[in-house]
């Protein structure tokens, strides 16, 4: 198809405009709503202003008495947890993938396991993980590798694939060894991929440390969430849905720019 240059450019400034105004419009119908104090919903979505307003009373901390964490360590603690668990995946991840393609014997051994535990659910993995490291840190950042190892590795494999051959044809011509291709080569070629995969499954990864910490860790977002369901206080929860949400969205814009500005080449 023929591109059509003349065309008008559409103003760099319209994309987040349209966004704002669309969440903008849901915030302005969810605060409505909620003022009908004869409606179900308003008891169960208490609108912004009501939670947030509930919220800021207490100083912005969650929790009773001297256990109260501020909504700011929460956040802090579960990027500190997540990033953790991606961290360690993402470099496990890429060993791997570089033990395997550097061994036959590696790839025929360790290739089965990895493709029959991938299936299995992070928050599968809460039990064992507990049992073996208690309730504490180790275990959410446990959890978030577990989520995100195995998906992690079989994207390398894939990518190592998809190198061109002529370029490890190119660098043995030149005298590079196996571990001088893998380093020059491959791995400049793979991560890109591999790194925007990691992205991709960063929901995946938020939801798994989520999980982890309503199983009895004090704080955390996750933490939040189970605070309030056990105080029957729909404030509490909704404002903790919210930050979630807000997180997340940071996190995910946080993880493009780094694609976009570290990793910028492609094959």
């Amino acid at each position: 198809m023929k591109r059509d240059d003349n065309r008008p450019t559409q103003p760099r400034w319209l994309p987040a405009a349209t966004g704002l105004l669309s969440i903008g419009s849901v915030l302005a119908l969810w605060e409505w709503a909620g003022h009908d104090t004869n409606s179900a919903l308003a008891s169960i979505l208490p609108p912004p202003s009501q939670f947030l307003a509930t919220i800021a009373q207490s100083g912005f901390r969650i929790g009773l008495g001297s256990q109260a964490e501020s909504v700011y360590a929460s956040v802090a603690s579960t990027f500190a947890r997540v990033f953790a668990g991606m961290a360690l995946a993402f470099i496990a991840a890429i060993l791997t993938g570089a033990l395997l393609s550097l061994s036959r014997f590696a790839t025929w051994s360790l290739g089965p396991i990895l493709r029959l535990l991938a299936p299995i659910a992070p928050i599968a993995w809460i039990p064992t993980a507990i049992v073996v490291f208690g309730i504490g840190n180790t275990t959410a950042v446990f959890i978030v590798f577990m989520g995100v190892y195995f998906i992690l590795t079989l994207a390398t494999l894939a990518e190592i694939e998809r190198v061109p051959p002529e370029f490890l044809t190119v660098s043995g011509n030149l005298g590079a060894n196996a571990m001088q291709r893998w380093l020059w080569v491959i791995l400049p070629a793979i991560l890109p991929g591999v790194f925007t995969l990691l992205r991709t499954n960063f929901i995946a990864a938020w939801m798994a440390v989520l999980v982890a910490e309503m199983v009895g860790l004090r704080d955390g977002l996750g933490a939040i969430i189970m605070m309030g369901r056990n105080l029957f206080n729909n404030d509490l929860i909704m404002f903790g849905m919210v930050v979630i949400g807000l997180s997340g969205f940071v996190v995910d814009r946080l993880l493009g720019l780094i694609a976009h500005r570290i990793l910028w080449w492609r094959l």
